[in-house]
């Protein structure tokens, strides 16, 4: 009988989150490189360039792809011919992993799980407690995947009951525009259909966790009903020109992945999980002899990849920007943002607006300024801050009126689209919306060269800093006409690839 040690599993699983916090699966870097030779959009293909440059950035520093780190999902398969050695339970094992993964000095991840949901939303401090699922197998070896999975693309999940003579594939198409851009493609979607709600969702999360092999699937063709299905909707999806980011193009989908199960006679359900472009996971088995050994990817696995900036970009000086320079830009215009920048997300502006209604002074002015919506990793070693992407922008919407009406902001930055109402302010204020590439967060740390926080210390990652930036790179997404390139971008290219079809 296969003995495994307590350790062994703990220290696995904490090798494995680091390990999957700054290396890519080489066949997602060689399918978004392929995406990326066959781009047309100048916007999208600087997209998926960022991409590819900080993936090989951060495998050469070990620091993370992208500032959300993750909640982490395990899968564990228990052969039943194995006996643990352990004082502890399987879960709590899988989670000391996690609380030293991202407790790491060398490397620490962002700490994003918060306990009490719907009540005090106290931050765990070190990313417990994992997902976990178990299965027992027959064997004498522990296989463990394990992945984590950013909170942007998760919110976009969808799920539906839908009647047994329903389209799937209509279902899924209907669903795309509604999950817009913050689930950050091009990544892979997860569809899980059939057994009950639970194991539809659990279906689609587990077929992320497949290699992206799409193009294998063409060559051969379809097997079964859940191949045909991911050719066609790999097909149509691309069909929509969606694109990277959401700004158009050739590719929204490295892949489709499809699971199911059987399902009572009266139901279907579906569930659709996006896997963004910090695609995180990795697996391995314990079989007695010791912590799991990871093979260590060749830099020659990462394309070599030059950013080519076009004509239209134009150098910002934030700390003596004007409304008329702001009203210049249009929709798709490449800036380089130099200055003071102010960052803030849910909860900062959350408290804002309060501090507002009650007529009490905010910790900084907010006057002219612009605000960067990042919840950056902490820094180690001489680092200003650590990895410091995006974070999806909508959420601040319901904010955005109070914010620049009251508060006195110029424009924000973030990523993916927003919404009408986000929309509808920045027309009547003549401010702008900015948009800086979800994917590509160490890349934008290097841009910043000062950082100090400047308000609501207690937040942790949450709250403000003042970022001094040198050339940050960002497109104008919504500009002071209200005109969204989310709008206009897919529009035009699901025109173009409709044309050639």
């Amino acid at each position: 009988m296969t003995v495994i040690r307590q350790d062994d599993l703990i220290q696995s699983v904490a090798d494995a989150l680091q390990y999957i916090s700054y290396y890519h699966p080489k066949d997602f870097i060689d399918a978004m490189h392929e995406a990326y030779q066959r781009e047309e959009n100048p916007a999208a293909k600087d997209a998926i360039a960022q991409i590819l440059i900080n993936s090989r950035m951060c495998a050469l520093g070990h620091r993370p792809i992208c500032q959300d780190t993750g909640i982490v999902t395990v899968f564990v398969h228990v052969g039943m011919d194995i006996r643990f050695e352990a004082e502890m339970s399987l879960d709590d094992m899988i989670n000391e992993g996690v609380r030293r993964a991202y407790t790491h000095p060398d490397n620490i991840l962002r700490a994003s799980v918060l306990a009490d949901p719907d009540g005090k939303r106290q931050n765990t401090k070190d990313n417990t407690p994992a997902v976990i699922h178990h299965k027992l197998v027959p064997g004498n070896s522990v296989e463990v995947h394990v992945a984590a999975k950013g909170g942007g693309s998760e919110a976009k999940s969808r799920f539906a009951m839908l009647n047994p003579s329903d389209s799937v594939v209509d279902w899924v198409l209907e669903q795309l525009p509604m999950m817009g851009a913050g689930w950050c493609p091009p990544g892979m979607l997860g569809i899980g259909i059939g057994g009950t709600a639970e194991k539809a969702m659990l279906l689609a999360k587990e077929s992320l966790l497949d290699p992206v092999d799409i193009q294998l699937l063409q060559s051969r063709g379809a097997g079964n009903r859940a191949e045909e299905l991911r050719l066609e909707l790999y097909n149509k999806v691309n069909g929509s020109g969606i694109g990277a980011q959401g700004l158009g193009g050739l590719t929204t989908v490295l892949d489709i992945k499809v699971k199911d199960y059987p399902t009572h006679a009266v139901n279907k359900a579906v569930a659709i999980i996006p896997n963004c472009a910090a695609t995180r996971h990795v697996h391995f088995a314990l079989d007695g002899t010791g912590p799991a050994s990871l093979p260590v990817p060749r830099l020659e696995d990462w394309p070599e990849i030059t950013r080519e900036i076009g004509d239209n970009v134009k150098r910002v000086n934030l700390d003596g920007i004007s409304p008329e320079e702001v009203r210049s830009w249009q929709p798709g215009d490449v800036l380089l943002l130099n200055g003071k920048l102010l960052t803030g997300r849910d909860a900062a502006h959350k408290r804002i607006i309060d501090m507002l209604n009650k007529g009490q002074e905010l910790p900084v002015d907010l006057t002219g300024r612009f605000i960067y919506y990042v919840g950056p990793v902490d820094p180690v070693g001489d680092e200003v801050v650590g990895p410091a992407g995006p974070t999806t922008s909508t959420r601040m919407d319901k904010f955005t009126r109070d914010m620049l009406e009251r508060a006195g902001l110029q424009g924000m930055i973030g990523k993916a689209e927003r919404g009408p109402a986000a929309i509808e302010a920045i027309r009547d204020n003549k401010a702008c919306y900015l948009m800086a590439t979800g994917g590509a967060a160490y890349l934008v740390s290097q841009a910043i060269k000062q950082s100090r926080v400047v308000g609501f210390e207690d937040l942790g990652m949450e709250a403000i800093y003042e970022f001094e930036v040198e050339d940050m790179p960002v497109t104008v997404a919504v500009d002071s006409a209200g005109t969204s390139v989310h709008q206009t971008g897919p529009a035009k290219w699901k025109e173009i690839i409709a044309e050639r079809a």
